[in-house]
């Protein structure tokens, strides 16, 4: 293998805006990172995700092909 060609790959402490700060590791060259969204703050891993439907898209949806998808017992 070759000498020196390789990143330095050292521990980086990460801070979310939401104040959880946690440590990994990276070749960047930062040692200190912010980050806007975490596990612990994002919709999907709390339970707090929203389906938003601002035009009535699943209303229309449902009026056009509603009862096409219907099974018949």
């Amino acid at each position: 293998m070759k000498q020196d060609i390789h990143p330095d790959y050292h521990e980086v402490n990460i801070t979310c805006s939401c104040g959880n700060k946690f440590v990994t590791k990276s070749a960047m060259e930062k040692t200190d990172f912010n980050i806007e969204v975490c596990s612990h703050c994002h919709p999907f891993y709390t339970g707090k995700q929203k389906i938003v439907d601002t035009a009535g898209r699943v209303d229309k949806f449902n009026q056009k092909y509603g009862n096409m998808f219907k099974r018949s017992i």
